[in-house]
């Protein structure tokens, strides 16, 4: 059989050639990436399919869109695999999709972001977001108006910039200690944490390929101790990182399928991924543990409060009962996308709805929604609601002492939103 050489940790190996749906696959997307810069978030497959993409002439979205058409009706006869045939099926609609926007077919907002997402996007009612700020009304404490008191209260938990960086180093510690233990880790896994500023997105993981990670920690706004604590959780163990480097060793490097080896932005994968990332903060620390978790941040991080130990335990406790309601109010950016893109509200009608419907000041606000009109965010959006929603709803549907186990198949099988869907029942 013909091979190729491929980097691989600790030197350069031969393995099997990769079947030729998966080298259309990956040249559809590197493609597409070319008139769509950022549907590719990360490749670490041949460089040489990269090379001869950037060295060929640019194909029309037009023809891409055909490419990938053609490309689906082969599955049936060319992928003997039940899930790799369904995951890319699900990842060329996508990028069908994608092309058919390209070339100028206005199909409408909610109809790509269907086809991205793999499922239907949901749009929350507002009474939702509104039960949720009267939870953490409830929640927060001190007197006069809610607005006023969580000012006070997100203050009093900012992480200073300069002990930023060492909380988080300890954070991925502790978390890949428990994925170690639940998941277990790819050998020589690793990854390096930076600051960085003017980004509309809180955290990144970029995922290199070779096992490796960097995660980026924009401190644009004030970040506070609970939610850094997830947030490291999300981009590391057992979010991005872990799953990245989980279907590497699996997918890749295991199975051969080179497809793995291509992240895309805006595809059914991505409800997946973030859907497993937003789910797994309470996967590796459950309210059992959070506090005391959250008592040593605290001390890390040299905040005020920790002085005063009976004042730092109530704190956490009201921070880890406020984890919930909170989340539920994020997920008032798919509505505001909604409204945007939709309705056609304008952008200052939108600003408005999430300080006066979701409860965020007007600076944070502001960020909220510079994510939600950014070209590529847009639609992405509702992938991390909507995708915990899905797999909080599968996990259900076991008994609580399996759905470490369940959970752990979303860091090694190609699964998609529609198989997810059909096995929640």
């Amino acid at each position: 059989m013909t091979g190729l050489r491929v980097p691989a940790v600790g030197g350069t190996r031969t393995v099997p050639a990769p079947d030729q749906i998966a080298i259309e696959y990956v040249l559809l997307a590197l493609r597409l990436d070319q008139h769509r810069p950022g549907l590719v978030e990360g490749y670490f497959g041949p460089a040489d399919l990269k090379a001869r993409v950037d060295m060929e002439q640019r194909r029309s979205p037009a023809a891409l869109r055909d490419d990938a058409s053609v490309l689906r009706g082969r599955l049936a006869a060319e992928v003997e695999e039940p899930d790799r045939r369904d995951w890319l099926d699900a990842q060329l609609v996508a990028l069908e999709a994608h092309a058919d926007d390209l070339a100028g077919t206005d199909r409408g907002f909610e109809w790509l972001a269907t086809r991205y997402m793999g499922m239907a996007p949901e749009r929350r009612a507002d009474g939702t977001f509104l039960a949720a700020l009267t939870e953490v009304a409830s929640i927060v404490p001190g007197s006069g108006s809610l607005e006023a008191r969580l000012e006070a209260w997100d203050r009093a938990l900012e992480i200073p910039v300069d002990r930023l960086k060492d909380v988080v180093e300890w954070l991925v510690a502790w978390f890949r200690t428990r994925a170690e233990r639940d998941f277990g880790l790819p050998a020589d896994e690793g990854l390096q944490v930076s600051l960085v500023t003017g980004q509309p997105w809180s955290g990144y993981n970029w995922y290199d390929g070779g096992l490796r990670s960097r995660v980026d920690i924009n401190t644009d706004l004030p970040v506070r101790a609970p939610d850094l604590v997830t947030l490291a959780a999300h981009e590391t163990f057992p979010g991005h990182h872990l799953e990245h480097a989980w279907k590497e060793a699996d997918l890749v490097e295991g199975k051969r399928r080179l497809e793995a080896s291509l992240l895309l932005l805006n595809a059914p994968e991505c409800v997946v991924s973030e859907g497993l990332a937003t789910v797994g903060p309470s996967i590796a620390s459950p309210v059992a543990d959070r506090v005391d978790l959250l008592l040593e941040a605290f001390e890390r991080a040299g905040l005020a409060l920790a002085a005063d130990p009976a004042r730092a335990r109530d704190t956490a406790e009201r921070a880890v009962a406020l984890t919930e309601p909170r989340e539920a109010l994020a997920a008032i950016r798919g509505n505001v996308a909604f409204l945007r893109f939709v309705d056609g509200w304008s952008h200052e009608e939108a600003l408005l709805y999430l300080q006066d419907v979701g409860g965020y000041s007007p600076t944070v606000a502001a960020k909220r929604l510079e994510f939600v009109e950014h070209p590529v965010f847009r639609t992405y959006v509702f992938v991390y609601a909507d995708g915990a929603a899905l797999i909080r709803r599968w996990l259900e549907r076991v008994p609580e002492a399996e759905r470490t186990d369940r959970f752990g198949r979303l860091l090694h099988e190609q699964i998609t939103p529609g198989r997810i869907l059909a096995e929640s029942g």
